[in-house]
């Protein structure tokens, strides 16, 4: 079982300079699930290049899971990645700190400033997602409890209410 300080040197390694997270073998539940830049320009390729699409493209090339950016200096940020993390059981989203370098590369690669941490973003290969949009496609992906829909009723807030209504909650 993960400790919140597995998280927590999970978190600085990949904020620091968003190459270690996947050297943490012994942690490996969680290590797998973060993305770096490391692992996402070493994919297919001998060259270091970092532009933005290369890195998208790279990041979605063998692996398809969709990507959450966090703040990663929030302290309610880590809490919700820790409850996503709780929440996947199967391992079907990542997460990279919006700080990381592969963080301001695919907010880069969807015309985002790299330096905008003002929103959680949610990355699939058919793009990026912010605020509540962001939040229901996560919770798409998570099922804490067999007997709690959520992805049902996350495609319903999606589609009933309003986004100009949605993102004012979520601001």
């Amino acid at each position: 079982m993960r400790t919140s300080s597995t998280i927590y040197l999970a978190l600085s390694a990949l904020i620091s300079n968003g190459s270690h997270a996947f050297q943490l073998s012994h942690h490996h539940v969680v290590s797998s699930r973060f993305v770096s830049v490391q692992s996402a320009t070493s994919l297919g390729s001998t060259q270091s290049s970092s532009a933005p699409s290369v890195v998208l493209d790279r990041v979605f090339e063998t692996d398809s899971r969709p990507i959450i950016l966090f703040d990663g200096v929030c302290n309610l940020c880590n809490s919700a990645v820790n409850l996503a993390i709780d929440w996947d059981p199967r391992g079907k989203l990542r997460f990279a700190a919006l700080q990381s370098k592969v963080g301001k590369n695919l907010l880069q690669a969807h015309g985002r400033d790299a330096n905008d941490i003002s929103s959680i973003v949610f990355v699939t290969p058919k793009g990026a997602y912010t605020k509540s949009d962001a939040i229901l496609g996560i919770t798409q992906e998570l099922n804490p409890l067999p007997f709690v829909p959520l992805k049902p009723l996350a495609l319903a807030g999606q589609y009933m209410v309003p986004q100009i209504l949605r993102d004012a909650v979520y601001d």
